[in-house]
């Protein structure tokens, strides 16, 4: 019997597709936080993380009803736009990045740089940024991921009237679980008030020591991280996604598998590699506590990781993005790369396939600060989907992720 054709045969595809997303999202009520034990625990084959918190009405088959059906409204460019996210100047809107979202449906924008402009000012910039999305898209699409990296510390983007001055990570790691919580909450309200959806945050990398921090250059020479082990970093890190989730900001742990004990940053320098990290090491253990407590999504490294993947880095490792954190350790949400564009670690790499490594290796969202990469990655993108049926069905799934995390923080209109 040949392939259903029309509205049967869509629906059945996307049911398809649905079934590929691990699962995709269950169809129970929410469940309890994960026991303090497992915060501290290596992950194991075993391990699960539960019902997703916050979710959104699911249809019968257990898939977001709404999510589904905004994906079988997109055509393939459409779909292929929603896996990119790009920069942008965080006081103002740049003409590259307004000329991706109206040429290839970008589906999220990074506020890149540090400010001192003021909620209001802030969002102003974040209204633009909406309205260009939505002239050029059809009635009911979704509406942009806008995010920034507001940790804390020397990394805190948004510094206006409005936003609250932040501590580092390691200070915030002083502070009591509850307090930290209700901080994050705070932030996010602030976020929320200046059109800001999505922070990339939690910094979930353990830095082995305080006298190891300053060989560490992404990571612990900024005091980004929240502790020295992963029960610390653990416990901190669930209390900020629990608060950010309370204010209606999605978040991004990162960055996968850990740049804790690495000595090179990946954003200046090439051949970033950690040696030591294992499947079932300790330090992966507050991001199997950030999967437990449902964290949106997961932001890749692009170190190499000799003892898991040694051919590639992390976020073009199938090995890492796939058979680690979703299958072993069960993340049925959105991954995110870090910056693929001007990222010294991938600079040996042609730009466009950057892209297609990253989403063939299981990953959704290729983060390029520099809007102008957008051209070349989103043609090959497409031009791949169009001749590899495997390719085309790893785009859907990656898309319905996408609408299944905008469906939950009301980014879909409804209707």
């Amino acid at each position: 019997m040949g392939p259903v054709s029309g509205p049967l045969g869509r629906l059945t595809a996307l049911l398809s597709i649905a079934a590929v997303v691990n699962g995709a999202v269950a169809c129970s009520s929410d469940t309890s936080k994960a026991s303090s034990s497992a915060t501290t625990q290596p992950p194991t084959e075993s391990s699960s993380v539960g019902s997703r918190t916050g979710q959104a009405s699911t249809s019968p088959a257990g898939t977001p009803s709404t999510a589904l059906r905004v994906l079988s409204q997109m055509d393939l460019a459409a779909r292929v736009g929603q896996l990119f996210m790009v920069g942008t100047s965080s006081t103002k809107t740049d003409g590259d990045t307004l000329d991706a979202i109206a040429k290839y449906h970008v589906g999220g924008v990074i506020l890149n740089g540090n400010s001192t402009a003021s909620i209001e000012d802030t969002i102003v910039v974040t209204t633009a940024l909406q309205n260009a999305s939505v002239a050029q898209s059809k009635p009911g699409s979704p509406r942009l991921l806008l995010s920034t990296d507001q940790e804390g510390g020397q990394v805190q983007r948004l510094r206006g009237t409005g936003f609250e001055r932040m501590p580092t990570g390691l200070e915030q790691g002083k502070m009591s679980a509850d307090a930290l919580r209700a901080a994050a909450k705070r932030w996010g309200e602030a976020l929320t008030s200046a059109g800001v959806n999505m922070n990339l945050c939690p910094v979930l990398d353990t830095v082995p020591s305080a006298e190891f921090a300053s060989n560490n250059p992404p990571i612990g020479a900024f005091d980004r991280e929240f502790g020295y082990t992963p029960a610390a970093v653990s416990s901190h890190g669930v209390a900020v996604i629990d608060g950010y989730t309370q204010a209606g900001v999605a978040t991004s742990a990162k960055h996968f598998p850990g740049l804790g004990k690495v000595t090179g940053n990946t954003d200046t320098t090439a051949g970033v590699t950690d040696t030591t990290t294992t499947a079932t090491d300790p330090y992966l253990g507050p991001f199997q506590a950030a999967i437990a407590d449902h964290v949106p999504a997961v932001m890749m490294s692009t170190a190499i990781y000799t003892r898991l993947d040694p051919a590639q880095p992390a976020a073009f490792s199938q090995r890492i993005v796939t058979d680690l954190l979703r299958k072993t350790m069960h993340f049925d949400g959105v991954v995110l790369s870090d910056d693929l564009g001007a990222a010294e670690q991938v600079s040996d790499v042609p730009v466009a396939d950057r892209a297609t490594r990253f989403i063939a290796a299981g990953g959704d969202i290729v983060l390029t600060v520099d809007p102008t990469n957008v051209a070349p990655m989103a043609a090959a993108v497409l031009a791949q989907a169009q001749h590899d049926p495997t390719f085309k069905t790893q785009i859907d799934a990656a898309v319905l992720r996408i609408l299944t995390l905008k469906q939950r923080f009301n980014l879909i209109p409804s209707g």
